[in-house]
């Protein structure tokens, strides 16, 4: 850490010889600095920085941010309001500020921030997400939901929004939202620690699916076509649920599930995770692909012992996992 340091503060002094050093290495500097928490020297780079374009965006961001990490929450809301009224202020802008206010606890500018990022721009998935979060700190579930649900309409391959929205109908007992939710965000976000979290949600999800009656327990949406649908077609494998919830049950059940949607409801109700999860199936890296989604959660010993005794599966659905990119189309928002 010490060479590195050095090696920086070295390539600063000896770039400050350059009559030439760029606006761009100068904030490159800053953020190496800013990196190693080092925010003293990621300050003196920055103002620098300034001086050649005393107007540029980022750098001001830069800055707020800056502020920010250093706990100088003062400075750093001196730095970032003005920028959310600048006419080229961006989406980050308007995040910078909310972190900011929501450190301090100052829920009311927080609002008035969101909203105003909001009403610029409508359709970011990212500050609906965030608004969410904040209303929901609050204690106010209706409103908070109600953003995160416009945010996966509005956006559908942000993951956040899909995150809160999976936790938030886990915790109010829903038998659909929970799942399919959460099952789009860890195709979108792999390999987080927020992956992890909601791999145990979807597990307990499936135990409660098969559950008789309906317990849902706070606000909650009226039940759509597409839920009731999703809950029949689930529904017709309750007798393999009797054998337990396990990673070997929920291979044959979402399978099973899978083929009758597809003679059933795909052509009403296209739906991207399903498609890809029948692509999952017809190449043959199902069976790895819910090894990584439920094994993991239920018996981390047992998930490694499968993947040494079936090495080619697990090979190719890992290197398929790492390297695909899957996004969610627009106008598949059924709920």
């Amino acid at each position: 850490m010490i060479r590195i340091r050095l090696f920086i503060l070295l390539s600063f002094v000896l770039a400050g010889a350059n009559a030439q050093q760029t606006v761009q290495q100068l904030r490159e500097t800053a953020i190496a600095f800013q990196r190693q928490s080092d925010y003293s020297n990621s300050m003196m780079v920055l103002a620098k920085a300034l001086e050649l374009e005393p107007t540029n965006l980022t750098l001001l961001k830069d800055v707020a941010f800056t502020y920010y990490l250093a706990g100088d929450y003062r400075r750093a809301a001196e730095r970032i309001l003005p920028l959310t009224d600048r006419e080229d202020a961006d989406v980050q802008v308007f995040q910078i500020a909310g972190n900011i206010f929501k450190a301090t606890e100052e829920y009311k500018q927080c609002d008035k921030v969101y909203k105003k990022g909001l009403k610029k721009f409508d359709a970011s998935g990212p500050l609906f997400a965030e608004y969410g979060d904040l209303l929901w700190t609050q204690q106010k579930p209706a409103e908070a939901i109600a953003q995160w649900e416009t945010g996966l309409s509005v956006d559908p391959s942000h993951s956040g929004n899909y995150y809160h929205a999976a936790k938030f109908y886990f915790a109010a007992a829903d038998k659909a939202r929970s799942l399919v939710y959460g099952e789009v965000f860890v195709n979108l976000e792999s390999y987080s620690v927020r992956t992890a979290e909601i791999k145990i949600l979807l597990l307990e999800s499936y135990k409660r699916v098969f559950m008789p009656g309906d317990s849902k327990q706070h606000f909650i949406k009226p039940t759509t076509p597409f839920e009731l649908k999703f809950l029949e077609v689930m529904n017709k494998q309750s007798s393999l649920a009797l054998r337990g919830i396990t990673p070997e049950t929920l291979l044959v059940i979402r399978s099973r599930f899978l083929l009758d949607w597809f003679n059933d409801s795909a052509g009403k109700y296209p739906f991207k995770l399903f498609e890809h999860l029948q692509y999952l199936m017809r190449e043959g890296m199902f069976e790895a692909y819910n090894q990584w989604l439920f094994g993991q959660v239920t018996d981390a010993s047992a998930y490694q012992n499968w993947a040494r005794t079936n090495e080619e599966q697990y090979l190719l659905f890992s290197t398929y996992q790492r390297n695909k990119l899957f996004r969610m189309p627009p106008s598949q928002h059924y709920f």
